[in-house]
């Protein structure tokens, strides 16, 4: 017999980041512009038989960074979700493409809160689940901070009452 249905699209996980987080990738977003534009536009005042490429490719590129420090704060806030349950972490990330994250508890080998001054100056963590995969890493962006440890907290616990060689 031939299943030819098409699967759906997982259950998104149930909890949404917080919306300081949107703040935290527009100004993040707003400070590679500014780099990226100092960078093009230096050397097309310094140097002028290369001014006019370097003027277009301000152009053309802060064109396209611009709309993308616009768009993306608030479309990746719309996607990004996040779950800890008793048997595993889901997280869905993305703005252009999703991806969907799910870490069996059995198969993690370390949780860690990061924070960037950018993260401190808005009260927000990322957190960072490795696992035994080769995947890669689950990294949960934008969270409130106290949360974050509480995750963190609980997720370091879990896991080590959880059977499993994380391997």
């Amino acid at each position: 017999m031939n299943d030819s249905r098409v699967l759906d699209e997982p259950r998104a996980p149930r909890h949404r980041i917080d919306p300081r987080a949107r703040w935290y990738w527009l100004i993040g977003g707003a400070i590679g512009f500014v780099l990226t534009m100092v960078a093009l536009i230096v050397p097309a005042i310094i140097w002028e038989p290369i001014r006019f490429w370097f003027l277009l490719a301000a152009a053309v590129i802060g064109a396209l960074e611009l709309v993308s420090v616009l768009v993306a704060p608030f479309v990746r806030y719309r996607v990004h979700r996040w779950e800890a349950s008793g048997t595993a972490v889901y997280a869905k990330t993305g703005w252009i493409s999703r991806e969907w994250k799910v870490a069996p508890l059995s198969r993690i080998q370390s949780v860690e809160a990061k924070r960037n001054p950018l993260h401190q100056m808005l009260g927000l963590a990322a957190i960072k689940v490795t696992t035994a995969s080769a995947q890669g890493d689950i990294v949960i962006e934008g969270l409130d901070r106290e949360l974050a440890e509480r995750l963190v907290a609980e997720l370091t616990e879990a896991t080590e009452h959880t059977v499993g060689d994380a391997t």
